[in-house]
């Protein structure tokens, strides 16, 4: 079984000229091609939610193009009130409960969900089938990035921000998605942190909610819950196996408990025990029994079709390439990556080492 999957959280700007470079760092460990699926729940509710998810995947293809990702777009744009047994025909097939349309996640080393509406995102996933599959292959290698909407519906709570900044509503939270939990955290991502988009006359830190109703907001937390906030075109990477975080980007992030408050100044890495009580969960932690084993059984025949025995020489080429990799000498870890090729062989980086995979 593989190991849990990385977690990326983007500040903003999951498109961004500089963008590449955080989306770099968590595909570098993932087999090539990446195979990318992106949800269109947080924008379901917008008519042209799949150009929303779309722009995603036409970014990634452009600028990831030396990990030849592979885009599906999962088009699960709303939850249907009627029970799931009813849930039968046409009308139901941008459902987040239709099994039909999370195939692709079973199959993605890279899920993605970014923009739209956090409490949306909320409404349309919790204990749906597409978020509980979505859980599951992150549970067995995948790894995971929330951004923009979803980074701030993954929480314990997660905060109404358009209801609050757009239509007036006043200060309060609603339940997340909690997918921290699982981890032992009781954690709120907050991205924006420093968005300046007011200029001088609005403040508009704190994801658009500025200083002084931010600080209003935490009196509506309970005591034990933690804030990560993270700055405009930066992202948090999570290493569940190491327990360490690392800041890619431009800016800094900021830890708020009820101890007082951290900031991460750019590139920085700090361990997950600053967010609360870190923790692995057990694998199936929370997954329906019929989700989990079609997560198990996608992820044993991916497995199957990629044990082929490598004669000796290529062995040594990979191991030989590890190494200069560990050195973080890319120009000859590149040079014996084409050795392998030239050899009809493939080399795909993952958390467990090297895979050996014979070319088409």
């Amino acid at each position: 079984m593989n190991e849990i999957g990385s977690i990326a959280l983007f500040g903003s700007g999951e498109t961004a000229p500089g963008a590449h470079r955080i989306h770099d760092r968590v595909m570098r460990r993932l087999s090539i091609p990446v195979s990318v699926a992106i949800l269109e729940t947080p924008a379901g509710f917008e008519p042209n939610s799949q150009a929303v998810a779309g722009k995603i995947g036409t970014y990634l293809e452009h600028h990831l193009c030396n990990f030849a990702p592979q885009i599906s777009i999962v088009q699960a744009r709303k939850r249907s009130p009627v029970p799931a047994a009813h849930k039968i025909g046409p009308q139901f097939d941008f459902d987040t409960d239709n099994p039909d349309l999370a195939a692709p996640i079973f199959e993605a080393d890279y899920l993605f969900m970014g923009p739209g509406s956090p409490t949306y995102a909320v409404r349309h996933l919790r204990d749906s089938y597409a978020w509980h599959a979505l859980c599951a292959r992150h549970r067995l290698g995948a790894a995971i990035c929330f951004s923009s909407a979803t980074t701030l519906a993954a929480g314990r709570y997660t905060l109404p921000v358009y209801e609050i900044y757009k239509v007036g509503l006043d200060l309060h939270w609603i339940d997340g998605l909690n997918f921290f939990a699982a981890f032992g955290l009781r954690l709120i991502v907050m991205p924006h942190w420093n968005n300046n988009d007011g200029g001088q006359e609005l403040d508009t830190s704190r994801c658009y909610m500025g200083k002084e109703r931010f600080w209003m907001l935490l009196h509506f937390l309970p005591a034990d819950v933690t804030i990560l906030g993270i700055d405009e075109n930066t992202g948090v990477i999570i290493e569940p196996k190491s327990g360490t975080c690392t800041l890619v980007g431009q800016g800094s992030a900021t830890v708020l408990t009820a101890a007082g408050d951290q900031t991460f100044a750019k590139g920085a890495t700090f361990s997950t025990s600053v967010l609360g009580d870190w923790h692995l969960p057990s694998p199936q932690e929370g997954i329906p029994t019929d989700i989990w084993q079609r997560a198990c059984e996608a992820q044993a025949g991916r497995t199957q079709q990629a044990e082929v025995t490598a004669p000796q020489a290529v062995l040594t080429l990979a191991t030989q390439r590890q190494a200069a990799r560990e050195e973080q000498d890319w120009a000859t870890a590149d040079a014996l990556r084409d050795e392998i090729t030239a050899l009809g062989w493939q080399v795909h980086d993952t958390p467990d080492g090297p895979r050996l995979e014979k070319a088409e």
